[in-house]
């Protein structure tokens, strides 16, 4: 029988019981089929076999019978206002008593519930279904449910499981936000330099703005992801194609500013001044930021101060670091090393992953590599908390908010660490829409939704509490990804993908959690298709949600009006996928779509319908009485903010390229090699470099911050 033969129905229901679907909204309204083809390659990565309609129904049969194989569930999410109940499985009639071990010590019976459920055949053997209420008010945390089972009356002779039991908040509280408006400013850090930069902007530079823009009355500033990228050149330079989204990218670290750099000898010191020539005159000229270049001279500078020595107090501190890190930190270390020792992602069979035969030897022959690179995580952490603190101390409510990219680069370290954790042969992207109506790829693995229950979600825990170890804030980009993400087979075009469904009460849960224990503020990134009730769920468990000024339109396709937007958001005028704003009225997105062949429709109907945008935002405007019949550039990018301060949203947010007049995109979606993505350094409108020590005296961004903030005082 061949695949193509296979029975629908049961396949459909296959699929559907792995949370896999098999159908979906095309963006041109109509329900679209997902190819077989399509499901049967989903669900041979998650181990699956569909090779016959036997195989199909014995696997179907054997999903359905998956609970009652194991005494307690793989993982138990709750919120912590509520009751709920977990089901265990036993040999029909034996006994079993289930206790709640607490994270911070303490343990406590849980109390045994009616439960009619008819026992059902296993394997020959008859199992029952008991039930037992988890009660509300738990205190939250990571614990552990143990169950103890038993047949007759010797308790004695017990066989115990255990699981894991998260309990999560219902809610973040809006804290501040519950009676105030806070705004921040958004920045791109590689690309915002000063003169003392090494040709990319760093952690220092990231202090200095959070210490101008907190005087300024920011509470907040948005950068991009700084998630790790490649150990060695070539650097990927998407901040949104990571190798790992636990660990930061040393990239970002001021040599100068490592306690170690202070105590080098005169010739050790010569040879960071050095290095430092090659790539600090490149922060003064805007040419395409060259973070290879960049990280060359860095990496020896840092291997100059790394084998300088640390003081008997210092080494303690690393130590303790590692320890607290812990597995994950030594296997990243390790993997850098392998890519260094290697020149690349291509290692032996030996090596294949973390768990293959050679890694042991691996670990004893590079051990002196391995401490390198964590000691540059170290670095990271210490230069991060500084950034934080100097925002804070400046007078920021959040300080620093992080942003958390979708996933992570296919042979990167995150896939070489947990393999398991990830779906081979599949990658992440998007549906079509009317903007690539061919869909996309991003060639990014996701997470196996079973595996991370099996895990009881810790990469995800893992992850988010690092990245929120110093910051206020979260962005959580695209994050629809909570809940499904579209996968690809390899081989298969974007539009012949389908979207595999998370267990989404379990992985917000777990993203509170971490929210809550670091204080911190979350902003899910839900632009583009979501579903309607997703939005009311984020809403409802504290998560804001996000406004940008250009995708705002009412039924007639013109701007919406301010009062109508959503109230519980982050605002801004525009995006890093997006031109800035006088590069958007210019209509340099068009000339850029142009020149690269990027258009779908003639380009005289993309102009006039440009113009149409650009007439009708004037008009909105005009209507609010933010502009003059005859208005400037700057005059109308001036009132496009002091416009977000007429809406509810409570947070709004500045892009400094707004600020400084800077026409040029970020980033060109759907290009690769075509468009200097992610490598544009940070210049005004007439390409004359912005330093971040010239911040504070530059006369448009004192004017918008000016104009925003006395507005948004007035509301």
């Amino acid at each position: 029988m061949t695949q193509s033969a296979l029975n629908r129905d049961n396949l459909q229901a296959l699929a559907d019981a792995y949370g896999i679907a098999t159908e979906f909204w095309h963006f041109d309204g109509y329900l679209a089929h997902v190819e077989d083809a399509t499901l049967i390659a989903v669900l041979n990565t998650m181990g699956v076999d569909t090779s016959s309609d036997a195989a199909i129904s014995a696997a179907l049969e054997e999903k359905h019978n998956e609970a009652w194989r194991r005494v307690l569930p793989s993982c138990v999410v709750v919120r912590d206002d509520r009751s709920a109940t977990v089901a265990a499985h036993v040999p029909h009639g034996w006994n079993i008593k289930i206790d709640v071990l607490l994270e911070e010590g303490g343990e406590f019976a849980l109390q045994q519930t009616e439960d009619f459920t008819p026992p059902r055949v296993i394997d020959g053997h008859e199992i029952g279904q008991a039930s037992f209420e988890i009660p509300a008010g738990v205190e939250l945390g990571y614990h552990k449910l143990r169950a103890r089972v038993w047949f007759g009356d010797d308790a004695a002779d017990t066989v115990e499981a255990e699981t894991t039991l998260i309990v999560a908040p219902n809610r973040l509280p809006a804290g501040s936000l519950e009676n105030k408006r806070s705004w921040g400013m958004m920045a791109q850090l590689y690309s915002t330099r000063s003169a003392q930069s090494w040709g990319v902007g760093d952690l220092d530079d990231l202090a200095e703005m959070g210490s101008l823009f907190g005087d300024l009355g920011a509470d907040y500033l948005l950068i991009n992801p700084l998630h790790a990228g490649e150990p060695i050149e070539p650097l990927s330079p998407s901040p949104y194609l990571p190798v790992t989204r636990r660990f930061f990218n040393p990239l970002y670290i001021r040599p100068e500013n490592i306690r170690e750099y202070a105590y080098l000898s005169g010739p050790e010191r010569s040879l960071v001044t050095w290095a430092a020539e090659s790539v600090k005159k490149d922060s003064l000229e805007n040419k395409l930021i060259d973070r290879d270049s960049a990280w060359k001279a860095k990496r020896e500078a840092l291997e100059v101060i790394f084998n300088a020595g640390r003081s008997d107090a210092r080494q303690r501190k690393f130590d303790a670091y590692r320890v607290n890190e812990g597995e994950g930190l030594e296997d990243f270390a390790l993997w850098c090393a392998l890519v260094e020792n290697y020149g690349g992602t291509t290692f032996p069979e030996s090596l294949r992953n973390a768990n293959s035969r050679g890694v042991a030897m691996a670990r004893r022959t590079l051990a002196d590599r391995i401490d390198f690179w964590a000691w540059l995580q170290w670095i990271m952490d210490e230069q991060l908390a500084m950034a934080q603190q100097t925002a804070v101390d400046a007078g920021m409510e959040f300080g620093v908010a992080h942003d958390l990219a979708v996933g992570v680069h296919p042979y990167g370290a995150d896939v070489w660490t947990m393999p398991d954790a990830f779906a081979a042969g599949m990658g992440v992207g998007a549906p079509p829409d009317m903007y690539n109506q061919q869909g996309q790829n991003w060639s990014q693995p996701p997470w196996r939704p079973d595996v991370m229950e099996e895990l009881g979600y810790a990469p995800l825990r893992d992850m988010v509490r690092t990245v929120l170890r110093h910051a206020g804030a979260l962005r959580v980009d695209h994050v629809m990804g909570l809940f499904r993400l579209w996968w690809i087979p390899r081989g298969f075009s974007p539009d012949q993908g389908t979207y595999v469904r998370f267990n989404h009460e379990a992985m917000v849960g777990v993203l509170l959690l971490e929210a809550h224990r670091a204080g911190a503020v979350v902003i899910g990134e839900d632009l583009g298709t979501v579903e309607p009730w997703v939005r009311d769920y984020l809403k409802e468990r504290g998560i804001w949600g996000t406004s940008i000024f250009w995708f705002e339109k009412d039924f007639d396709g013109n701007p919406k009006r301010a009062e109508d937007y959503r109230h519980d958001v982050l605002v801004s005028v525009d995006t890093h996928d997006l031109p800035p704003a006088a590069g958007y009225l210019a209509e340099e997105h068009v000339d850029l779509r142009v020149r690269l062949g990027l258009l779908v429709e003639p380009e005289e109907q993309v102009r006039a319908k440009a113009r149409r945008e650009h007439e009708s935002v004037c008009a909105r405007l005009r209507e609010y009485g933010l502009i003059s019949e005859d208005p400037t550039e700057r005059e109308i990018v001036e009132a496009l903010h002091v416009y977000l301060t007429r809406t509810p949203a409570p947070l709004l947010c500045v892009s400094l390229v707004d600020a400084v007049g800077e026409r040029r995109a970020q980033n060109q979606p759907g290009t690769d090699q075509e468009y200097p993505n992610w490598r544009i350094p940070l210049a005004d409108g007439t390409e004359q470099v912005v330093l971040v020590e010239e911040m504070a005296k530059n006369p448009r961004l004192r004017s918008l911050v000016a104009t925003f903030t006395e507005a948004l005082d007035s509301r």
